[in-house]
């Protein structure tokens, strides 16, 4: 039923975070404002296949 999803860094397009999803429930993609450690700061993470 949850899917395993990741999350990617808009700026630097680094894969940082992974989570999982209900498919049924949520079907539009994912978006998160997380840390990423490349850009040092608080960015969009946006979901991505794992």
């Amino acid at each position: 039923m949850r899917d395993l999803v990741g999350l990617a860094c808009d700026r630097c397009k680094r894969k940082n975070y992974t989570t999982t999803k209900n498919k049924k429930r949520t079907t539009d993609k994912l978006e998160f404002k997380k840390f990423c450690a490349g850009c040092r700061t608080h960015t969009a993470h946006k979901e991505i296949r794992v």
